[in-house]
């Protein structure tokens, strides 16, 4: 799991400072956490995202944004409550889910969202 700041987000998912339509950058489905260090819900969400990374390696890119350090990210995107967990598939537009959910159910999203079972993983 990688952290990205501004620059990297840029540069990664989408360039939204020089494009105003959503333009994906990446060549995998992405999911990325927006987390404070101070949140207690995302220091119950750290580790499942940090297992779910490495389950799903190659298939999804599992990001994270810290709120405090990337002001500019987080309002780009409306983040109001965090853990706040962002779904970017590869032909389609962004999806949020606010809240600290089960990893099974992080799983039933990616299945949904993304089309990727848990049977197609390490």
């Amino acid at each position: 799991m990688q952290f990205l700041s501004k620059q990297e987000f840029i540069e990664k998912i989408f360039d939204f400072e020089t494009k105003s339509e959503w333009e994906f950058s990446g060549a995998r489905p992405v999911v990325i956490d927006f987390y404070a260090d101070w949140c207690g819900p995302c220091k119950v969400l750290s580790p499942v995202m940090e297992a779910l990374s490495k389950e799903y390696d190659g298939k999804i890119d599992i990001y994270k944004i810290d709120t405090e350090q990337e002001t500019e990210l987080a309002a780009a995107f409306g983040i109001r409550s965090i853990p706040s967990v962002l779904f970017i598939p590869l032909n389609d537009k962004p999806r949020m889910s606010v809240g600290a959910m089960q990893k099974d159910d992080y799983k039933r999203a990616f299945n949904e969202i993304f089309g990727i079972s848990e049977s197609e993983v390490n």
